[in-house]
């Protein structure tokens, strides 16, 4: 069932307490499993409405990151096309809030590479040190290698308050024990 997870959006938040059933010794239907199974069943037969790309008109990321995951969606004249999240491991847990921003940036672009290409596209993020990423010097080689990953992109980063970021911004404001998607 995990490949509907690229179609179900909050696929992996939806299904975890029917995921934790699957652990040793740990089947025990109950409540919650039995709501997380309609939730998902709905969700299952009622898709979202994206919207179809227009390569003739700019792309919008927009960006997030919480303690425990990484959030983005990709939007086009203000209808989000796609959207992607990740849950962190420990060690990506432990960065510092720019660099897990920076990380959000790297994995949406890299996703959405195909749609990027071409063209000139924004980058939006809560995080205003990113803004200027193109123009600070990185003394870190892990920063280094991601900021690698977005030469030969044509963007422009812009900071948007969080408040003002209705797709992604509410992703930041869960509590990390609640992000447990993997896109």
């Amino acid at each position: 069932m995990g490949i509907y997870r690229r179609f179900v959006k909050g696929y992996g938040v939806i299904s975890k307490p029917l995921t934790k059933l699957l652990r040793k010794n740990a089947f025990g239907w109950n409540e919650h499993a039995q709501a997380a199974f309609e939730k998902l069943k709905e969700a299952m037969t009622t898709a979202p409405v994206l919207a179809l790309p227009d390569f003739s008109k700019p792309f919008i990321i927009e960006t997030d990151a919480a303690d425990g995951g990484i959030g983005a969606v990709l939007m086009q004249g203000g209808h989000l096309l796609a959207y992607i999240s990740k849950a962190l491991s420990l060690k990506h847990q432990a960065m510092s809030v720019y660099e897990k921003g920076l990380l959000a940036i790297i994995f949406a672009v890299s996703k959405w590479s195909q749609y990027l290409v071409e063209g000139r596209f924004t980058i939006r993020t809560d995080h205003q040190s990113l803004k200027y990423l193109l123009e600070q010097r990185f003394s870190n080689s892990l920063q280094q290698k991601w900021l690698s990953k977005l030469m030969g992109y044509d963007f422009d980063i812009v900071y948007k308050r969080g408040k003002e970021k209705v797709c992604v911004g509410g992703f930041s404001r869960v509590p990390s024990a609640e992000i447990n998607v993997l896109v």
